[in-house]
């Protein structure tokens, strides 16, 4: 949606190509339209990206570098500045993504909408980093109710790696900006260390709230969506994380909630790390190994 919308605002400009500075999902969409309209398509990647997405990025195209990220910004503003390529991410110290993709993102809104019979949620919980999806996402419920489609709007609730958090730092000292140090975490999609304005914004005129999770809560937000057929990466199980966190405050809510999951568990740092037992070519090797290691009694 936000990628689609920016090689749109690409070729509006006329631009000779698309940069972006990404760790996969955000580098992969834009690849892909990119393709499609013919655009040439410069992805600045940092170099923990894991493997799969590489692959990801290069089928379609791509020009891969594996490129320090805190370079990243200056070197895309630089030549944005020259007119040398359209910038499909931030690239000033407050993050601000390019202006058309929030209007993709805000579809999602409209979709929540009409899938849940025209109702509006009372929470939608949205993995967050630098806060573009989670305003873009109350952008729509906003404007559907500035429209008088609907007589309310939900609480938006920011999803952030414990481990770092800009967005809580900024709302609890009443800022719109906050940095903070870079620490490891599984999430590593969102893990920004400076937050967007646009997400203090859409937090306060949402009267909503964003909580930490850690990797430990995402572990197990990721194990229960697999076992409900849902394979999620790390980053994109936030959501879930975050409201049992929400849950376990004693918060009360009342009517739907909508956990946003933003990507598939392949673009994990861990995959192809994962091993399985091996059995005897026999029934007694398969039984046996089946009741060892999973429980399951033939």
């Amino acid at each position: 949606r936000f990628a689609y919308l920016t090689i749109c605002g690409a070729l509006e400009a006329r631009s000779q190509a698309v940069i972006v500075s990404s760790t996969g999902n955000h580098g992969a969409a834009t690849a892909a339209y990119a393709a499609k309209a013919g655009l040439p398509c410069i992805v600045l990647a940092p170099p923990h990206i894991p493997t799969a997405v590489r692959s990801f990025l290069l089928a379609y195209g791509a020009a891969l570098v594996i490129f320090a990220r805190k370079a990243a910004w200056s070197i895309i503003g630089e030549g944005a500045h020259k007119g040398l390529w359209y910038p499909a991410s931030t690239f000033t110290p407050t993050p601000t993504g390019p202006p058309y993709g929030v209007e993709g993102y805000k579809t999602i809104a409209y979709e929540i909408w009409l899938q849940l019979g025209r109702r509006v949620p009372t929470l939608v919980l949205v993995p967050t980093g630098y806060g573009e999806l989670l305003y873009g996402v109350w952008k729509g419920f906003r404007e559907l109710r500035h429209l008088g489609l609907t007589e309310s709007a939900p609480r938006m609730v920011a999803c952030e790696p414990a481990a770092l958090g800009p967005l809580r730092q900024a709302l609890s000292r009443g800022k719109t900006i906050a940095s903070v140090s870079s620490q490891p975490t599984i999430a590593y999609a969102i893990a920004a260390t400076v937050n967007g304005y646009r997400a203090v914004l859409a937090i306060q005129e949402s009267d909503g709230f964003a909580v930490p999770v850690s990797d430990e809560d995402v572990e197990q937000a990721q194990q229960q969506l697999g076992l409900f057929g849902l394979w999620a990466e790390a980053s994109a199980a936030a959501s879930l994380a975050g409201l049992r966190q929400v849950a376990s405050q004693g918060e009360q809510v009342t009517g739907p909630v909508v956990c946003i999951s933003t990507s598939s568990g392949f673009k994990d740092l861990l995959v192809g790390t994962a091993e399985a037992p091996s059995a005897e070519p026999t029934w007694e090797g398969l039984e046996e190994t089946l009741m060892r290691h999973y429980g399951i009694v033939l």
